[in-house]
């Protein structure tokens, strides 16, 4: 069934901080419309002034429920339009994470006002996650960490846990496991939060604990640190710098936000277009073109070259015009092989599936999956030419030439993914648009090399 809209808006929240002091709070408009999207749409019809109204208004734990639920974009918008002291407020109760990831999308005037309007150590701490590179796994990590020191007692290592969990908003995610660490922060191994608790509270920390850690630097990939964390099926990992002092983790859960950005991402890059920054919904026409154009122009000047060929090629088509009525054909049957291995092959390699040194064997995969689909269409091209009657030697030659640019389509959508992975460039790049205009010019070469061996009439063109 499909959900129901609902009949409580955010407007009528505002209306009743107009009214008679907010008797209407935001907790009943939160549990009145409980998805995401719905509170989205909501909230980016108010102006400014009025984001700015509730911002004042508002319990500070609605707004944080509030700004936990939604995009990251529309979250800053909100904050943006606060004034510095409430929205300061706002960030200090979010956890660290959180926090810093709507930091990253308020405009820099608004950004700087509101961490000076935060506690010193507070502001501190977010400023030096702002400061890393935003691919980074530091840029994502949740710097407070449960941690207790190896001279301690499994009963002693509780006692600590327990009072630190106090101050530092530590959660599910935070807690679930345990870092030994020495008076420098050097991470030594991590106890699990259960085997800590059913321990005999006289068991020394260093006899609970494992020491072979998988662990990240603070500069590593962030959805290479994801895909780690998922292979090895943990909650967490840590991120250590060079002397491998603790610096903070990756939780399962950041990990999760970066994969769908990542797949959001390369879905755009798939499409020939580069990612939105913003909920689609709130992206404006300018920004779609601005988005969709530099690559539509890339495109252009690429395909440019098949009209070059077929000119060079013009004397061929005058003497045997049947060829140009599979010219469309031709080319989008490699453009569709190529696309289909591409998009299966950038997102394996996504997920870590596929990297380059697996090459030979989609090599292997790949051409072998050609030749059967090459034989098919090659069937279905010899029907083709016959329904139209051209005559056996042109009907060879689309056959022939159908089954060359599947198996050349083929060989260059295998080829160029991992290859561009290698030189350290996203290959969501080969996008769909893009194979097809790489095999076109080239698939229209083939086609006119195989008529000059098959057909008579070309003899001496």
């Amino acid at each position: 069934m499909p959900a129901r809209p609902p009949s409580f808006l955010i407007t009528d929240v505002l209306q009743a901080f107009t009214e008679d002091g907010a008797h209407r709070k935001l907790s009943a408009w939160l549990k009145e419309v409980p998805r995401p999207v719905d509170r989205e749409r909501q909230l980016l019809r108010l102006s400014d002034p009025e984001l700015q109204r509730l911002g004042e208004h508002a319990d500070v734990a609605d707004i944080v429920d509030l700004l936990e639920s939604v995009n990251k974009d529309v979250a800053a918008r909100l904050l943006a339009a606060m004034a510095a002291a409430d929205a300061a407020r706002t960030i200090d109760a979010l956890d660290t994470d959180d926090a810093v990831a709507i930091l990253r999308e308020i405009p820099d005037g608004s950004r700087e006002s509101i961490l000076a309007a935060l506690p010193v150590d507070r502001a501190q701490l977010c400023r030096g996650l702002l400061s890393w590179p935003h691919d980074s796994v530091a840029a994502h990590m949740v710097p407070e960490t449960l941690r207790v020191t190896p001279e301690m007692s499994a009963g002693e290592a509780i006692a600590a846990v327990r009072d630190d969990a106090v101050t530092l908003r530590s959660d599910s995610r935070t807690g679930a496991y345990i870092y030994v660490v020495d008076a420098q922060s050097h991470l030594l191994g991590v106890v699990a939060f259960r085997d800590l608790v059913l321990a005999d509270p006289r068991e020394p920390v260093t006899r609970l604990m494992n020491d072979d850690l998988l662990m990240v630097s603070p500069l590593t990939n962030a959805e290479e640190a994801g895909l780690a964390l998922t292979d090895f099926n943990l909650v967490a990992v840590p991120v250590v710098d060079a002397e491998r002092r603790l610096l903070g983790i990756l939780t399962e859960d950041s990990a999760a936000d970066i994969a769908e950005w990542e797949a959001t991402e390369d879905a755009a890059r798939q499409g020939g277009s580069e990612p939105l920054d913003v909920p689609y919904l709130r992206a404006s026409p300018w920004l779609l073109w601005r988005k969709r154009i530099v690559w539509l122009l890339l495109l252009f000047a690429a395909e440019a070259y098949t009209g070059a060929v077929l000119r060079a090629f013009e004397d061929e088509l005058e003497a045997v015009v049947a060829l140009a009525f599979f010219i469309p054909l031709l080319i989008g049957t490699g453009g569709n092989t190529g696309t289909q291995i591409t998009t299966t092959l950038v997102r394996a390699m996504a997920t870590g599936h596929v990297r380059f040194r697996d090459l030979p064997a989609v090599l292997v995969k790949e051409l072998s999956t050609g030749v059967l689909i090459a034989a098919t269409m090659g069937i279905a091209a010899v029907i083709r030419a016959w329904m139209l009657g051209v005559g056996p030697e042109v009907t060879i030659t689309v056959a022939l030439t159908v089954a060359a640019i599947v198996m050349w389509s083929a060989l260059v959508a295998s080829v160029l993914p991992p290859l561009l992975k290698k030189m350290r460039v996203d290959p969501a790049l080969v996008s769909a648009p893009a194979i097809a205009t790489i095999v076109d010019g080239t698939g229209l070469i083939i086609y006119f090399l195989i008529a000059h061996a098959t057909l008579s009439q070309l003899n001496g063109l």
